[in-house]
């Protein structure tokens, strides 16, 4: 007889954090099918769109981030934080959860810290190289904290850390039998250089006036691209669609098919971004989004280049070096498969698995 487990989530804002935390329920469930989820996410952000698609119930709660520049939001943040303590301590005891599990985001604090204080085993699923202060402040509550960069016990109580990496879509683990299928898919030309450009599900502005201001450099240089431009963009660079051997997109469904068409990503450095990219093993130019607590991205994509397995380009630097960077890249297949190569060497596959594996050892205790 399967034990019914009530287990609790919070992860949202981005799908850096959502997804993570989808995958983790989803090999949960596949353990225990009686268990019963919850999941608790900001109101009006993507979380309380994407968690109910992939079949799960979710609570919202009044909470967002502290704005790092000076603005008259930030006057709501405490009221908010009170707000959302207090409606996750009734969701906790009406749910009355056995674990709590945390990926990020801004719900995932209040409800870890209340789950922590009822002593409710929880778990921190901390994805990049630099925590913020959120998880920092959490680390000293919970019980375990999975990580997927070496060098946190900067941040985090060693004896908490398991270094499990980030938890990853698993069709990408073999993206190289589908390259054939995938270039038919988006319409490419086989032999040809496609360039794929990732922006978040959201989009990235800077790197999308990049590719707008380099479309006839790249045509020069014969490359075909798939543009995820993002939901905040679409409408102003879908005027592009079909024109100079572009592709664009709002959002891409199929990214295993997009990975596997791709010989050179142009990408942020979210945390889910580099673990995936990780698996895919091509050759990446990282444009960190510096926008971020603490320029985390910036941390993440150096955590790859220190390893001779990536390029970045600050967006400071984009108008001066992208053209030379990308051009030498392209002209050097060996630089291509060095990169490709060194950057699947940091693949951690097994992070979902080992991430429940965790969980469920607090489930049994």
């Amino acid at each position: 007889m399967n034990q019914k487990y009530k287990i609790i989530l919070s992860g949202g804002g981005t799908g850096g954090h959502i997804y993570p935390a989808i995958a983790i329920a989803n090999e949960l469930k596949s353990r225990f099918p009686d268990a019963e989820f919850l999941f608790v996410g900001a109101e009006g952000r993507m979380e309380m769109e994407k968690v109910p698609q992939a079949g799960y119930d979710i609570k919202g709660l009044w909470i967002s981030g502290i704005q790092r520049k000076l603005t008259l939001k930030n006057l709501a943040f405490p009221f908010k934080l009170i707000s959302s303590i207090w409606n996750a301590r009734k969701i906790v005891k009406s749910f009355k959860p056995d674990v709590a599990i945390g990926t990020g985001g801004f719900a995932s604090g209040p409800l870890l810290y209340v789950a922590a204080s009822k002593k409710i085993p929880s778990l921190i699923q901390e994805q990049n190289s630099y925590p913020g202060i959120t998880n920092k402040l959490l680390s000293k509550k919970t019980q375990k904290i999975c990580v997927a960069y070496d060098g946190l016990e900067r941040f985090f109580p060693n004896e908490k850390i398991i270094k499990t990496g980030n938890p990853v879509r698993q069709d990408l683990l073999d993206i190289d039998s589908k390259t054939v299928e995938a270039k038919n898919f988006f319409n490419l030309k086989h032999g040809k250089y496609t360039l794929l450009v990732l922006g978040g599900s959201l989009g990235a502005r800077r790197i999308n006036e990049l590719i707008e201001s380099k479309l006839d450099f790249l045509d020069t240089q014969n490359i075909q691209i798939i543009w995820q431009c993002g939901k905040l963009y679409y409408q102003q660079y879908k005027i592009y669609n079909n024109t100079n051997n572009v592709q664009v997109y709002e959002f891409l469904n199929n990214m295993d098919f997009a990975y596997a068409a791709a010989d050179i990503v142009i990408s942020r450095a979210g945390a889910g971004s580099v673990s995936e990219l990780c698996i895919v093993g091509k050759p990446v130019i990282f444009v960190p989004s510096p926008n971020v607590a603490e320029d985390h991205q910036t941390k993440n994509a150096m955590a790859v280049v220190n390893n001779d397995a990536a390029i970045i380009i600050k967006e400071t630097d984009l108008n001066v070096d992208f053209e030379n960077k990308f051009s030498q890249l392209i002209v050097s297949p060996e630089k291509q498969k060095e990169l490709g190569t060194n950057i699947k060497k940091m693949a951690l596959i097994h992070a979902t698995t080992q991430i429940a594996d965790e969980v469920e050892k607090l489930l049994r205790k």
